[in-house]
Formats: structure tokens, C-alpha cells, sequence
């Protein structure tokens, strides 16, 4: 295998903020790169690291993050209803800029494998995909962090998030945390409190189960 793909997301279970989608190319040569720098499922690493290897991964590989603020996000699901066809058209964008920029830089290179971490059915990529992305084989795997290009991207997406979490929280001059637990409900109630109950739909995922316990 000469040229694969590689996709991943990062913030889908978090409370706070949008989501965001990446994708990285890479060949044999690059993806031994990338090991050596230390590339691994970003789950397994600190925001830190996420940040330092990022920068690398944007020097050598040729990559895309497409990241979806929250009223962004907010607007998608009312209309579709449904995280997967979300993320389904994501990834599918993700897949269609890094094959658009690959034929403008490499005009001689052929990507010959896609390889997604899978989040559900494969019809919702499948389905999503643009004409160029139709063309080259897909393969959706379970854990596909363990391929190299997918823990690349696994990255990305991850400094995506950190990004755009920070930017939502600049908003209204508040620090915004991860995940969804006792600490994000807690403060997701100071600040309706401060702001009203329409903040959350400016900085939060609003179909949480979260926005009806914190009382939005």
C-alpha cells in the first residue's frame, strides 16, 4: 500500500463546545515519521502532547480538520436528528478536501485506501461521499487508531476540539470543560444562571441528556 487516508472525530461525547473531524495522507515513508515522533491514539495522550504532535503532523503530512461549533452543530442535529448522519457527512468532507488537495500538490499519486474509525453504520460515510471519495476503497474499522494515519488524524480532530472548545468558552470569558460528568453539569448550571438558558444553545450540545438535568 503506496498512499492511504486515514479519519477520525473528537468531541462527540463532550458536553461543551461542537466537534471536530480530521483526516491525514500518508505513505510508508511518512507514516514510519510518524511513529517515530511518538503517534498514537490521542486518547492515550496528554492536551500537551496532543498540541506538540499536532504541529508535527501539520509540517509532514497533508491533512484536513473540518470543526463544527455549537450552534453549528445545534443546527445540524435539529435539522437531521441524527449524530451519525452528522459525522457521516464530516468524515465524507474530510475524505473529499485531502483528495481535492492531493490531486492539486501530487498530481501523480493515487490514494488507494480510506481507512475510518468506525462510528456506525457504514452508510453514513458511504452515503456522504462526493465523487472522488467514491472512487477509492473504504474501510471502516473498529479501534482503527492502531493504523497510523487514523491515530494521526485521531490527533488532529482532538487539537480541533481543544481549539474550538476554547473559543466557545472565549465567548463568555469562561474556561469550558470536557466530557460530560458532575463537573460539566455543575457549571453548565452557573452559567444558565449567569446567562439564561439560551447559552447552552451557543456552547453546548442541547440534545445531551445534560441540558434537561441542568435545567435548560
Amino acid at each position: 500500500m503506496n498512499n492511504w487516508i486515514g479519519t477520525d472525530e473528537s468531541g462527540k461525547g463532550d458536553y461543551f463546545s461542537g466537534l471536530s473531524v480530521a483526516g491525514v495522507m500518508v505513505d510508508i515513508s511518512v507514516a514510519s515519521k510518524l511513529k517515530e515522533l511518538g503517534v498514537k491514539d490521542s486518547k492515550k495522550l496528554t492536551d500537551s502532547k496532543v498540541k506538540i504532535l499536532s504541529d508535527s503532523i501539520r509540517e509532514i503530512c497533508l491533512y484536513s480538520v473540518v470543526s463544527i461549533g455549537s450552534e453549528k452543530y445545534n443546527e445540524l442535529y435539529a435539522r437531521l436528528r441524527n449524530l451519525n448522519l452528522i459525522l457521516g457527512w464530516a468524515h465524507a468532507r474530510v475524505i473529499e478536501n485531502l483528495l481535492i488537495d492531493m490531486e492539486r500538490k501530487f498530481p501523480k499519486v493515487n490514494c488507494e485506501l480510506i481507512i475510518v474509525d468506525k462510528f456506525g453504520n457504514e452508510k453514513y460515510i458511504k452515503n456522504a461521499l462526493m465523487e472522488k471519495g467514491r472512487q477509492v476503497k473504504l474501510e471502516q474499522r473498529v479501534r482503527a487508531e492502531s493504523d497510523i494515519a487514523v491515530a494521526a488524524a485521531s490527533i488532529l480532530a482532538r487539537d480541533g476540539f481543544l481549539k474550538e472548545l476554547r473559543k466557545t468558552g472565549g465567548k463568555i470569558e469562561t474556561v469550558l470543560l470536557k466530557g460530560a460528568g458532575d463537573k460539566v453539569e455543575e457549571l453548565a448550571r452557573e452559567l444558565i444562571k449567569k446567562h439564561g438558558k439560551e447559552v447552552l444553545n451557543k456552547i453546548a450540545k442541547i440534545h445531551f441528556k445534560t441540558t434537561q438535568k441542568v435545567g435548560g
